[in-house]
This record gives C-alpha cells, structure tokens and sequence, in this order.
C-alpha cells in the first residue's frame, strides 16, 4: 500500500490557477459599468467637498438604526426624514466598480485571471495598509471620511492597477511584433 501526499492550499481548493470565469459579469456590461463608475465617483467627490449637502433629496426613510445606535435600548425604529442623495451615489459607484472590476475582457484566458487575481490581491494590500497607516495618524471627523473614502478603495485600487497591467501587457505585446 502506497501512501500519497497530499498537500492542503487554497489554489487545490479554488481552482485559482485556473479561476473558472462564471462569476465574471459579461465584456458587454463594461461601458454601462464604466458610467456608472466615473459618475459616481465625480458626485461623490463633488459631495465630499461640500460636505454632503450639495444635493438635497430628502425621503421618509425606515432605519434599522437609529441616532442612538446599535445598542441602546430605545431603538428609534420609526420614519424619519433623510437625504438619500449620498446613499444613491454610494451605490452608483459600488455597482459600477463591480461591474468594471468583474467584467470579462474580450480575451479572457489564464493570463489575465492570474492577473485578476494578483490585482485584487495587491489592492486588498495597499488599502489595508493606508487604513493601517490612518488608524494610527488620522483622528475624529477626518478619520470618519477616511472610513467612507475606505469603503471604495479596494474597488478603486483593484480597477486601477488590473487595467494599468492589461495596458502595460498589451503595450509590450505590441512593441515585440
């Protein structure tokens, strides 16, 4: 009786090698994921520096949690009046980034999901470490903007550093032809 080693990884449990492409939206999604995006990216910036006040649409709203938080005793679980224009422009711009970040390209193979993946890696990274670096040099009201800014960054640093590769990829492609 033999024995086989079997060694216990997380590219033997996923497949990541090889990332099976049906959780990938399709390329023709792209340019609507690209709008969305860049839209909610200059409202979003438009809001930040105008304190989120710039646009003004205020709806009876139901929260979960209220003003007095999470944990209180008297949760304000009643209609209140809020201005959900910083709400629409969070989620314009997740969906968007979702969209262009998981969209197939028109050639996707191997490659380019070994560049997927190192991507969202390295932005899972680099935006820990900038949350890291805030936690310890960056207080009150400033850090509550960094913790909305952070809700973003992933999404952002993953688009742009897998878009930026793809460019330098086919670049290269190009000059050796």
């Amino acid at each position: 009786m033999s024995k086989s080693k079997e060694y216990f990884t997380f590219e033997n449990i996923y497949n990541i090698n090889n990332m099976n492409a049906r959780f990938l939206i399709s390329h023709n999604y792209k340019l609507l994921g690209w709008f969305l995006f860049i839209t909610g990216i200059i409202f979003g910036v438009v809001m930040l520096i105008n304190d989120f006040d710039y646009f003004n649409l205020e709806v009876p709203v139901f929260p979960l949690v209220g003003e007095t938080g999470i944990f209180s005793k008297n949760p304000s679980l009643q209609w209140s009046f809020n201005n959900i224009s910083d709400e629409i422009v969070a989620i314009v711009l997740i969906i968007g980034g979702i969209i262009v970040a998981f969209s197939k390209t028109k050639d996707e193979d191997e490659y380019i999901s070994r560049i997927r993946m190192e991507s969202l890696i390295w932005a899972t990274y680099v935006n820990y470490f900038i949350l890291v670096l805030a936690i310890l040099f960056v207080y009150d009201l400033s850090f509550f903007t960094v913790l909305i800014l952070n809700m973003f960054t992933v999404l952002l640093f993953f688009i742009l550093r897998f878009h930026f590769i793809l460019y330098k990829t086919k670049k290269a492609a190009t000059n050796e032809e």
